[in-house]
């Protein structure tokens, strides 16, 4: 069980790249700086990843049921697997001169569709690993795990690859390896192939050690059967009501925190005119914070259970949003600084401290408090309605912010909505019971 259970990490560990170099500290700003206008990136990568966000949305309890009963989901891993390895690499061709903004996104969205699909059966498969008990500190140490990954290869990129358009020297002022071209940000584009080799490899700890204890072999009509099954769970949501409110909460506060890493990069480099080195800087503080309290949060979550957690999380996630929009160039919380100043550069890598720290923890806490909500003979299915809910508004903060940023022409005001999105997912955390609706799903397979 021991060696399933690191076997799991690796999951977090190998697919935390993403995150951490495309979708926030190395890609965006580096998209920012092919475009040159940061609120014109900042709405192009809005509608971008909103695009993506609306087929997870859609797609996403539809396969979680299939996985429920046609029994395989390493075979789905694998699938989408591949198409998290294929997104990340064709990163390669978003070249100076000629860039195609487009098939840019395109590909990006590829490869996020294949890690959150994938996510969704590795998540399903955390009850499996442990007790009741046992699943926050083991969520938490996951967490924790894959955020020293993702500390690892942003290391690696800042150290060895990404250069700054001015010198083409990276952060420590080497050449970019491989004698890659610096005119043409070959050490900056080389971020989409390092996370396609770094997931295909650690991804093999993962398919050796993970064993899934369900029968494989899909029954005939298993989409048709799928689709009723998600049907059947949607209509008896209204009775179980700490679920339906856990659900419609995470959807409002993961979409906020998802809006704080997507924007983050781009944020920064457009209104505190931040360099991919600086970004990247941001992001190690970020990181590390993340997987300290990850791990903390996990130990929190075993004695506290995931609830209290959450609800912390929150309101210092709500600070951080309101912060964001106080911090400029020009000024700090409404107290004008001179141009030289460096108070807002220190003030926004204590901000990136608390969403690393709040963000690991809160994303830890939220797959372990579904797990306590979810019917436990359908985790799959249970897992693609989260995935759902993570979804099904996950358009609605990058729309919003690229809506907003378009309408003030300025970016600080552009990603006020965050700051509505997790409030209304503090209100809805109320009606969550910390135990969810154990009684309904003891009363649903009685009566099937």
């Amino acid at each position: 069980m021991r060696k399933r259970i690191w076997g799991w990490f690796f999951f977090d560990w190998a697919s935390q790249p993403y995150n951490t170099l495309l979708l926030t500290f190395i890609f965006a700003p580096y998209v920012k700086e092919m475009m040159g206008d940061g609120t014109a990136a900042q709405s192009a990568w809005g509608f971008g990843i909103g695009a993506a966000g609306i087929v997870i949305a859609l797609l996403a309890p539809i396969l979680g049921a299939m996985a429920d009963t046609s029994g395989n989901r390493l075979r789905w891993i694998w699938l989408f697997s591949v198409m998290y390895v294929v997104g990340a690499a064709g990163l390669w061709i978003a070249a100076p001169g000629h860039f195609n903004l487009t098939l840019t996104l395109i590909l990006f969205a590829i490869g996020l569709i294949g890690m959150e699909f994938a996510t969704i059966f590795t998540n399903s498969m955390l009850p499996d690993l442990g007790t009741k008990e046992e699943i926050g500190r083991i969520s938490g140490n996951g967490w924790a795990f894959g955020y020293v990954g993702g500390l690892i290869t942003l290391i690696l990129m800042l150290v060895f690859f990404a250069e700054s358009a001015a010198t083409g020297k990276t952060f420590v002022g080497l050449s970019p390896l491989f004698g890659l071209d610096p005119e043409m940000r070959e050490g900056t584009r080389f971020v989409g192939p390092l996370t396609a080799i770094w997931y295909a490899v650690f991804m093999i700890p993962f398919f050796l050690w993970v064993r899934d204890p369900k029968p494989a072999g899909a029954p005939k009509g298993a989409v048709k059967q799928a689709l009723n099954e998600v049907v059947h769970t949607l209509s008896r949501l209204p009775r179980t009501p700490s679920l339906f409110a856990y659900l419609i909460s995470s959807m409002f506060y993961r979409d906020a925190l998802n809006g704080m890493y997507v924007f983050g990069g781009i944020y920064a480099a457009g209104v505190l005119g931040w360099s991919v080195v600086d970004t990247g800087i941001f992001g190690i503080i970020a990181i590390i914070a993340g997987a300290i309290f990850a791990w903390l949060g996990g130990h929190a979550d075993e004695r506290f259970g995931p609830k209290p957690v959450i609800t912390v999380c929150i309101l210092v996630l709500t600070f951080v949003g309101i912060s964001i929009v106080l911090v400029s160039r020009d000024s700090v919380y409404g107290i004008p600084v001179g141009a030289d100043s460096k108070l807002p550069d220190i003030v926004f890598y204590v901000l990136g401290a608390l969403i690393g720290a709040a963000g690991g923890i809160i994303q830890s806490a939220s797959r372990t408090m579904m797990v306590r909500q979810a019917n436990p003979h359908k985790m799959a299915e249970s897992f693609g309605l989260y995935a759902l809910a993570g979804k099904a508004t996950s358009f609605l903060a990058p729309l919003l912010i690229g809506v907003a940023t378009a309408i003030t022409q300025s970016q600080q005001l552009g990603v006020s909505p965050l700051i509505a999105l997790f409030l209304i997912g503090l209100i809805l955390l109320r009606w969550v019971k910390p135990e969810g609706d154990p009684k309904a799903w003891q009363d649903d397979s009685s009566n099937s």
